[in-house]
């Protein structure tokens, strides 16, 4: 028998809304799992790879390298090197967590921050690469979490100046657009850079996206991908979230971004191929909500914008009774307090207070970790009023921006564990 990949959904199926709603997501899950993913895009038939709709005939090439960077390495470096076996010259696969192969080697780096770890993890790879030739084929699968684990800083910034700049960024709320600008234009490796290392060899990426208009350049800081931002935007943002005395006046950040590579000749021989979205999951949970007799509206897969703002907004909306409004995307949270929450679990503490009797509200990562253990929370029209019944104030945990706590406390967390999965977040709000 399989094994939900929502680990508590007996526990927090109390009621009728709450098990349609974690049907539901059940359901978004299984599509987007990265071995399915792979196995459904990927095929091997004698020397010919196809990988969606491209073709690549292995035998115009001398070696294939595979390297894998991200929160989806492991599980699908793991198929593609079932597929190809010892087609497979050299490789190198970096995750979050150890993996086991044959013919590639496992690197562990740290996330969501850079680090020293990373860096030499990176640099492990580089030397890998190095031996591509022009004749060569070289894959890379590119998912999200790649833009702290592939961490290769300009001369003279330290990984504890990176992870500073991110913390700061974060911590005021700066889009993941914005984010992985800076991070591009403060890297060797970053916004096409990995592309033109690469070069002249044929360059082959496959991409889970995890960011809101699936904007390739942005996943992992685009590593393969032609960059359009330029220094002059990261310097902007830079100084418009960190010019207020954050940072000490003898810290000149800005000196030390680089351009990205602009020469169209480094992406000639590159196929930048998306195998995976959000839109995916959306359209299978659809699916399942119709199914349940539910009227459905997919409202975006691009929900961007501060997560309690959107939480408080997006429920006091008019719906119409037996519906279900599915979103996905990433939100943002300005850190105010000193609590322990994510992204995920503020969007639905912002939308507790204007909560209905008939109305459940939910937000979750597909990669199970909202910034802690859990993937995220629920919360309807039972917790309302059990809260209310207990005395609990809300609005002293979202101040604090504590909503892990609130969660757990009321235990309505959503428990997953590591999925392997990484395309964004899922939010929906279902009605009686």
């Amino acid at each position: 028998m399989k094994l939900p990949i929502i680990k508590n959904i007996k526990q927090l199926a109390i009621n009728s809304l709450r098990q349609d709603a974690l049907d539901i997501l059940e359901v978004g899950y299984e599509s987007v799992l990265t071995e399915k993913v792979m196995v459904e895009n990927i095929t091997l038939k004698g020397q010919v790879l196809k990988i969606k709709n491209k073709k690549y005939d292995l035998k115009k090439y001398k070696r294939v390298f595979v390297v894998a960077i991200g929160k989806c390495a492991n599980q699908s470096a793991k198929v593609l090197e079932e597929i190809l076996g010892d087609k497979i010259f050299n490789g190198v696969v970096l995750d979050i967590a150890p993996g086991q192969f044959k013919k590639l080697r496992s690197e562990v780096g740290t996330h969501p921050f850079p680090s020293e770890q990373n860096i030499l993890a990176t640099k492990s790879i580089l030397q890998v690469l190095k031996e591509a030739k022009e004749n060569d084929l070289v894959i890379t699968i590119i998912s999200g979490g790649g833009s702290s684990l592939l961490c290769n800083p300009v001369d003279g910034i330290e990984s504890e100046v990176l992870k500073d700049i991110t913390q700061l960024l974060m911590k005021k709320g700066a889009t993941i657009e914005e984010m992985n600008i800076v991070r591009k234009h403060l890297s060797k490796i970053k916004g096409g850079q990995l592309a033109e290392l690469i070069y002249p060899a044929k360059l082959v990426s496959l991409i889970f996206s995890d960011v809101p208009k699936d904007d390739l350049s942005l996943v992992a800081s685009g590593p393969t991908v032609k960059d359009e931002s330029t220094k002059e935007d990261a310097q902007l943002i830079l100084e418009s979230y960190l010019g207020d005395g954050m940072l000490d006046e003898n810290d000149n950040y800005v000196s030390f971004l680089k351009e990205t590579p602009k020469d169209k000749k480094y992406f000639e021989k590159v196929d930048n191929i998306l195998v995976v979205s959000n839109k995916i999951a959306l359209k299978a949970m659809q699916k399942k909500a119709e199914e349940f007799g539910y009227e459905v509206n997919v409202d975006s897969d691009e929900l961007e914008g501060e997560a309690r703002e959107l939480g408080r907004s997006l429920v006091k909306q008019e719906f119409p009774s037996k519906s279900c409004q599915i979103w996905g995307g990433e939100t943002t949270v300005h850190i105010r307090g000193d609590g322990q929450g994510g992204r995920n679990q503020e969007f639905v503490l912002g939308a507790l207070n204007g909560l209905e009797d008939d109305i459940l509200v939910m937000a979750v990562a597909s990669d199970g970790r909202d910034n802690t253990d859990v993937a995220g929370a629920l919360a309807d029209g039972e917790l309302l009023k059990n809260i209310q019944k207990d005395g609990i104030d809300v609005d002293e945990y979202l101040e604090n921006n504590d909503s892990y706590n609130f969660f757990k406390k009321v235990e309505t967390q959503i428990k997953t564990g590591q999925t392997s999965i990484n395309v964004a977040d899922f939010y929906l709000i279902l009605k009686k």
